[in-house]
């Protein structure tokens, strides 16, 4: 939640404390410190405070609402309204942890603190980041100021999905274009998600045989994983959903609906095979965009990220044991770290419990070769196919199918729309954000 550029600057840190009633394991005094509150840093120190005896825990996070972000997706389908997937922050604050309502602005490992958007150093003995990622509208020229109005929308933002309900309610037909970035982003199944279920709304309200709806994409393909490639290719087959693959958004021209795409092609040159950019200009009725995703910037600048290779800017753990790579008292989870394909709230259901038990380990200074427990990369992606349709995608980091039902997850199910509408959001509120499940 602090990944979305909120921060009451130099607001007094509020602080939560009640008595621990229930029966905790671990006795420990380390201060820990988990920088954000949102789906992972919530999940993690419910976890920790259910797992330790008077829990020192401390939560740094500036956000008063706590927003089910898988539930963007159904806002903007017309599924749910926007105060179905918001909550009090203060509701989900862990009644041991003490919560710290600013921002961190650095991380200063060698001294074991992190500096607040208030100016105080917050020292920690075990640290657990955890801030989610930045959304980069500013990347796409001409955007400023257009998002949910001149035929512009993004599911992205809470508000911004209420908008795109509106104008994919409201669509009379025509160019209908729905994008993908060239940076890793949260829950990359989203934006084929909301295109399809704006394709069932253009079919009800009989505008669709109108409307040209086309998916332009910076990757190479529909899907990242092999098995779900075949499978969404033919539902996009038949909703006659144009593919445009190597087209990279890079700038709106609201005032002429024009949307302005970097294309990567490949030619011949003499004896070798190179690639070229141009641009392409596509006009639009309905853009829906995707912005370019980062690791916030205080990360991205801070001895904690990756300085180079794929992973350049997101945090610099051990993709197995979600340890950091430099500073053994630092963990981190959830979409800041440098694993693209796991950027899920069901990837942190995984990674959570992975990191309370190696956290504990190494507060009892067991050795991690022999104590910790590995990450296996598993996530999921609910992949809305159409109205009351899903397809479970279940992958690790093998990127097979590792479906958690006995049944082939690369088939539209009507089970899995019900588990995304109903199941998900309870399993969210009263199990993960609890530290149950």
């Amino acid at each position: 939640m602090q990944s979305e550029g909120q921060s009451l600057g130099q607001s007094t840190p509020h602080t939560i404390e009640a008595p621990v009633t229930s029966t905790h394991l671990t006795p420990t005094s380390a201060r820990i410190v988990i920088v954000g509150g949102g789906t992972a840093g919530i999940t993690v120190a419910a976890r920790l405070c259910r797992a330790i005896k008077n829990p020192n825990v401390t939560i740094i996070e500036p956000s008063e609402q706590h927003v089910y972000q898988p539930g963007q997706t159904l806002v903007g389908g017309g599924v749910f309204t926007h105060d179905q997937i918001v909550r009090n922050e203060r509701d989900y604050i862990p009644n041991a942890a003490r919560w710290m309502k600013e921002s961190v602005v650095a991380f200063l490992p060698e001294q074991n603190a992190v500096v607040t958007s208030g100016g105080q150093n917050i020292g920690y003995d075990y640290l657990i980041v955890a801030p989610g990622l930045q959304l980069n509208f500013d990347q796409i020229a001409g955007l400023e100021g257009h998002l949910g109005k001149d035929g512009i929308c993004s599911i992205y933002t809470l508000n911004d999905a209420v908008h795109t309900w509106r104008m994919i309610d409201e669509f009379k037909g025509g160019n209908a274009i729905f994008t993908f970035p060239a940076t890793p982003i949260k829950c990359a199944g989203a934006p084929q998600k909301i295109m399809y279920m704006a394709d069932d709304t253009f079919r009800r309200h009989g505008v669709r045989v109108d409307s040209h709806v086309m998916f332009a994409t910076a990757g190479l393909r529909i899907f990242g994983i092999d098995a779900y490639v075949g499978p969404l290719n033919r539902v996009a087959d038949r909703k006659k959903i144009e593919r445009k693959y190597q087209h990279q958004l890079v700038e709106v021209r609201p005032g002429k609906k024009e949307a302005v795409f970097t294309v990567t092609r490949e030619k011949i040159q003499g004896d070798q095979r190179v690639q070229e950019k141009i641009q392409e200009v596509m006009p639009y009725d309905l853009l829906h965009v995707v912005p370019p995703m980062s690791a916030p910037t205080f990360v991205q600048t801070s001895p904690l990220a990756h300085m180079e290779g794929p992973d350049k800017g997101w945090l610099k753990v051990d993709r197995f044991t979600l340890q950091h790579l430099d500073y053994p008292n630092i963990f981190g989870l959830g979409d800041v770290i440098g694993v693209a394909l796991t950027k899920t709230g069901a990837a942190i259901r995984k990674q959570a419990p992975i990191i309370v038990h190696n956290l504990l380990a190494a507060i009892d200074g067991r050795d991690p070769a022999a104590s910790f427990q590995k990450y296996t990369g598993y996530t999921s992606c609910p992949l809305i196919t159409g109205y009351r349709k899903l397809i479970l995608a279940e992958f690790d980091y093998s990127g097979k199918p590792v479906p958690s039902f006995p049944w082939d997850s690369t088939k539209e199910r009507i089970s899995g729309w019900m588990l995304k509408v109903y199941g998900l959001p309870t399993l969210y509120w009263h199990g993960m954000l609890r530290g149950l499940v």
